[in-house]
């Protein structure tokens, strides 16, 4: 399927979706379906950066919590509606993602993404010390109970990420397959290699750290309408840097859709257990689940799949 032709069908899959999901008649439906949406933007936009490029980032909770915040500040001052949040969210996280990597993109390694982790503890130290937004006490946001269409506000959140994510994976999925995706690839497999066959190494870089934070921050900034009380210890949370992580490893980083199913399939049994056992499980779940993958199938769902249609083809 043509590029042109994906995000339309992506669309029409969604809308169908979200009919389904309306058919059930119970909004937690919708509630945990938010959060499996929400890590698929997370999964997609680290996979751009850490997948595509080869440059692994530990700093997803500042980008995510910085477009959440945005919402905060935008709320007090002058209340948007919610595209126009994330839209405002996405410039932020965007900008600062461009800001991060042209202050440490000339890093490699470990050294890269330590300094990914120390962006976000100065972030978090910030927002901490910034009374404006609630500092460490957290703010509240009183949220519509009802839309004049949809008629829940739940439902309304769940659309315009279910809207977020299909624009993130059709993009994840156009880059991939066009000559800035070639150039991603390159710095992957050998950044020195490809700098030297005249690839501009760092101004893809650059492009990478930016829609990787911009689709991060957009991601986030409906988060205070979802959960109506923020602090910095829940927008921060270490949840969403070892899901943006695991979930592409787990799915397969390779390319577009390793990070989608594996904020599906991880996204939903996390959501599951929250129901049946216990939430203080998901990060135990993550964990033996990254595990377990990285000796069984180290390239992911998607690349065990693969291997076993070759296999089975030769």
């Amino acid at each position: 399927m043509s590029n042109r032709l994906f995000l339309p069908a992506a669309l029409a899959f969604g809308l169908i979706l979200f009919g389904a999901c309306r058919a059930v008649h119970n909004d937690y439906v919708f509630f945990a379906g938010y959060v499996v949406l929400q890590y698929v933007v997370l999964a997609t936009a680290w996979n751009l950066l850490g997948g595509y490029t080869g440059y692994v980032n530990f700093g997803t909770a500042a980008f995510f919590a910085l477009g959440a915040y945005s919402t905060v500040v935008l709320h007090k001052l002058f209340p948007l509606p919610i595209p126009a949040l994330m839209l405002v969210g996405g410039l932020v996280s965007g900008i600062v993602g461009l800001g991060m990597g042209y202050l440490t993109l000339r890093l490699r390694g470990v050294f890269f993404s330590i300094a990914t982790l120390a962006l976000a503890v100065v972030a978090q130290t910030l927002i901490t010390n910034w009374d404006f937004v609630g500092g460490s006490r957290g703010v509240y946001i009183v949220r519509p109970n009802e839309t004049p269409i949809l008629g829940s506000y739940v439902q309304y959140l769940f659309l315009a990420m279910l809207v977020l994510a299909v624009i993130a994976v059709a993009t994840a999925r156009a880059i991939e397959r066009s000559r800035l995706g070639y150039g991603f690839a390159a710095i992957r497999d050998d950044e020195l290699a490809a700098e030297a066959s005249g690839v501009p190494t760092l101004r893809l870089k650059l492009v990478a750290t930016t829609l990787s934070g911009a689709f991060m921050g957009m991601a986030g900034a409906p988060l205070p309408y979802y959960v109506t009380y923020l602090d910095p210890a829940s927008g921060f949370s270490l949840a969403y840097a070892v899901n943006a992580i695991a979930m592409p490893l787990i799915g397969g980083t390779a390319n577009w859709v390793g990070p989608l199913v594996g904020a599906v399939f991880l996204g939903t049994a996390q959501q599951i257990a929250t129901v049946t056992i216990e939430s203080a499980l998901n990060l135990l779940i993550v964990g033996l689940l990254l595990v377990g993958f990285v000796i069984v199938a180290p390239n992911g769902i998607v690349g065990l799949v693969h291997g076993r249609a070759r296999g089975r083809s030769s």
